[in-house]
């Protein structure tokens, strides 16, 4: 299965589980509860991550919190295994700025 081909949903079920995003096959999201400064640096690394993989995640900062959500558009607005990759990516972005 290729990176951006569409997961199954009890697969994307599966892959939500453990991993403190939500969604389904359409999309998916995570809220970080961060200040509005550290909100920009990490967006500036989430930037750089979505530039290597070619993916663009909609980005949602406010003075308290920031909230990602990802699809792949280039699959027709469904969920892929891109979006799973760049969500560890910024999980682990998020953790390094905690």
């Amino acid at each position: 299965m290729g990176l951006r081909d569409p997961l199954p949903a009890d697969m994307v079920a599966r892959r939500l589980e453990s991993s403190g995003w939500k969604g389904g096959t359409e999309q998916i999201s995570r809220t970080y509860d961060v200040a509005y400064d550290t909100a920009i640096r990490i967006v500036a690394e989430i930037g750089e991550a979505a530039i290597e993989l070619e993916h663009r995640p909609d980005i949602d900062i406010r003075w308290d919190r920031l909230r990602i959500v990802m699809t792949t558009h280039t699959a027709g607005d469904v969920v892929t295994e891109l979006d799973f990759l760049l969500a560890e990516r910024i999980d682990q972005i998020v953790r390094d700025h905690a």
